[in-house]
């Protein structure tokens, strides 16, 4: 069932009011929506392009978008920081197209935000979870795995990484305890990046099979 603005959390009816002046060309709510989102999307583009370098580059083209598209931001269709979150993730990915590399691992974390503990922290030196979900090129490998989840599981990774969510606010939203979430959550993506790493390595058989 789609929500009504009435039922966003006021920091996203902040963040809608503010797309919508910036639409009509008010740079000073622009500069505030900056202030108030640019850490979590260089967050998300930093997970999916590990050169911080190339992440600050992405950061600035993400909202030389969202001030040129801000005007067609629809409240119906979204909350704004997931449209915010989208932009964000598709101007990340084209980098990684554009200069033909795969992301870096980087042990220096410096967002303090509520979801490190499970997007950042894992013990594994390869790519993590989140990495994976957004490099996936066979959404049949990744439509798989996550049928393998349990509805829960499913239902908060796609508000936490899709939409955007904090930990605190697919809680609200699901009306389930915090830990509860951060458990769903945590053991989601541990599971999603095994079954993605035995695709990887179905693929890659694959390919040597037909060489």
């Amino acid at each position: 069932m789609r929500t009504t603005t009435a039922d966003w959390p006021e920091k996203s009816r902040d963040l809608s009011r503010l797309l919508s002046r910036a639409g009509l060309g008010d740079r000073a709510a622009f500069a505030t929506l900056y202030e108030r989102t640019s850490p979590h999307l260089y967050a998300v583009v930093l997970r999916i392009n590990r050169d911080r370098g190339q992440a600050e580059d992405v950061l600035q083209e993400v909202y030389v978008n969202v001030w040129r598209a801000a005007r067609t931001f629809d409240a119906a269709q979204s909350q704004p920081l997931t449209w915010l979150t989208s932009i964000a993730r598709n101007r990340a990915i084209d980098s990684l197209r554009r200069a033909a590399t795969q992301p870096q691992v980087s042990v220096n974390h410096t967002s303090d935000e509520e979801d490190s503990d499970v997007y950042d922290n894992l013990a594994d030196p390869a790519a993590g979870p989140l990495d994976m979900l957004s490099q996936a090129s066979d959404a049949r490998a990744l439509s798989h795995c996550m049928e393998g989840l349990s509805a829960q599981q499913r239902q908060s990774v796609a508000l936490a990484f899709y939409d955007g969510l904090t930990h605190a606010e697919v809680a609200s939203h699901l009306g389930q305890p915090l830990g509860t979430v951060k458990s769903w959550v945590r053991r989601a993506l541990t599971a999603l990046k095994g079954c993605l790493d035995q695709a990887s390595v179905r693929d890659e058989q694959s390919v040597e099979a037909v060489r």
